[in-house]
């Protein structure tokens, strides 16, 4: 018999049972940051930042010398990437972040690579078909620098008992 508190699609994350704390995940996808994407993003979500849209400014009065991606598309890039190996179709909900830095600018042309650490797992003591996670995830740019650390937790189901 199905659980009807789990999706009926397939799915490629982890169970609750599967994310030890400790465990380490290189996640394979990685994403370069295009001009383009920032442009869209910010104008998107209503941010008028000269910062990320006027290369006029962006050189001339940053310390920069270029317009710098999105914080927030950096964040959304770091945990779209993990989402295929750690959450996707095992997981109830995101609870929230703990903490997110920014450690160094990301610009158009970075290549960011993720890798996530479950820092932290306990049974959820009101759901017991499920746990609450809590993944470190850091976006690396393509020299190997940091530039983006958040903590989050995340709602996760159990592995569902065999039919039969």
């Amino acid at each position: 018999m199905t659980r009807p508190d789990l999706p009926s699609r397939p799915h490629t994350g982890r169970w609750f049972e599967e994310l030890e704390p400790g465990t380490v995940v290189q996640h394979a996808i990685r994403r370069t940051l295009t001009e383009s994407d920032n442009v869209s993003f910010t104008s998107m979500t209503m941010n008028p930042a000269w910062l990320h849209l006027d290369f006029d400014y962006a050189e001339n009065e940053t310390e920069f010398g270029r317009p710098l991606v999105n914080s927030m598309l950096t964040i959304a890039v770091v945990i779209g990437i993990s989402v295929h190996e750690t959450t996707l179709g095992t997981t109830v909900a995101n609870l929230g972040f703990k903490e997110i830095v920014f450690p160094a600018p990301v610009f158009h042309g970075d290549t960011i690579r993720v890798e996530s650490e479950v820092v932290a797992a306990r049974a959820s003591r009101s759901r017991p078909a499920q746990g609450i996670v809590t993944f470190e995830h850091r976006g690396f740019n393509q020299r190997g620098e940091l530039v983006c650390r958040a903590v989050r937790d995340a709602l996760m189901h159990r592995r569902p008992e065999p039919a039969g």
